[in-house]
């Protein structure tokens, strides 16, 4: 069994990089050593940020694969496994597992729209396949159904593993239940950038952010700042970053990130696989009047 670090702080949803329609696996490495040395606490590969849902399974693999082996051990890497399919799910969660990951981000099933027993039965055959803590990933504006807090208990009664979630309702409400609910044997992490700071004051432990692709170490300092309890500190940050934290959901995730880094020579191109589409003009002028500002304040 891996010895299991905590999954705290800032830690990094990765885009997935793309030339010519292909993963660029070069600039994936780069990617990781980059965001390390900006001091992000932790890296997940192939969630919603890095387009899971377009990329095939030997591609979604070789991305986890390629993120473990360019880290070495440096972070923690929670791996995207999450499906609606629950065979593909144990799959991917299995390979991941066997490839090394420290951890799993598993999705509430999307589309198909499970009641919360068929959600429980779905988790509980996931959690069956690794002893590796699993990051609960419930974010219904994607999936149409949340993880209930019923839901989390259960699966915290039977499962010692099931220890953290990500939580992307927008509900500060749902945090506090939560953690009035299962309290230090559940690990909140907020699945929104912009929510981070409200949620870490009501006792989450930190963010897997999407912001923290194009700015790791200012997320990673404003999260640090707010777990030591440094609340000042962490406004002043959250306050200059807040602008950025609304203007990269300016159009579906990723499309304004990646344009964003294309922009600041962070990868090579914005390239995104269809259905979606690169940000568009007017998307592009409140992200980059968005980023101007914070610069110039920086």
């Amino acid at each position: 069994m891996k010895s299991r670090r905590p999954l705290t702080g800032a830690i990094t949803a990765l885009v997935t990089p793309f030339e010519g329609g292909n993963v660029a696996y070069d600039e994936l490495r780069a990617l990781v050593d980059w965001q390390i040395k900006q001091g992000i606490n932790g890296l997940v590969p192939v969630g919603t940020t890095g387009e899971s849902p377009t990329l095939d399974n030997e591609e979604h693999m070789d991305v986890i694969r390629c993120v473990i082996e360019q880290t070495r051990g440096r972070v923690p890497v929670i791996a995207g496994t999450g499906s609606n399919s629950t065979k593909e799910a144990i799959h991917l969660t299995t390979e991941a597992h066997a490839a090394g990951a420290d951890a799993m981000l598993v999705v509430a099933p999307y589309y198909n729209r499970p009641t919360q027993e068929g959600l429980f039965q779905h988790l509980c055959a996931v959690a069956e396949t690794t002893d590796r803590p699993i990051v609960l990933y419930s974010i219904p504006g994607r999936c149409g159904i949340e993880i209930s807090v019923g839901v989390v208990e259960r699966l915290r009664a039977r499962y010692s593993h099931v220890n953290y979630i990500k939580e992307a309702g927008g509900s500060l409400d749902r945090v506090d239940q939560l953690i009035q609910a299962l309290g230090d044997s559940l690990t909140v992490l907020s699945g929104d950038d912009s929510l981070t700071l409200p949620f870490i004051s009501v006792g989450a432990k930190g963010v897997i952010s999407v912001a923290s692709n194009l700015y790791p170490k200012a997320v990673a300092q404003l999260a640090a700042h707010a777990l030591k309890g440094d609340f000042a500190k962490a406004r002043v940050l959250h306050q200059k970053l807040y602008p950025i934290f609304r203007s990269i959901f300016v159009e579906s995730n990723p499309s304004p990130i990646k344009a964003a880094m294309a922009r600041s020579k962070i990868i090579g191109s914005d390239e995104v696989r269809s259905p979606l589409c690169s940000l568009s003009a007017a998307g592009g002028k409140i992200l980059f009047n968005a980023i101007a500002n914070y610069e110039g304040k920086s």
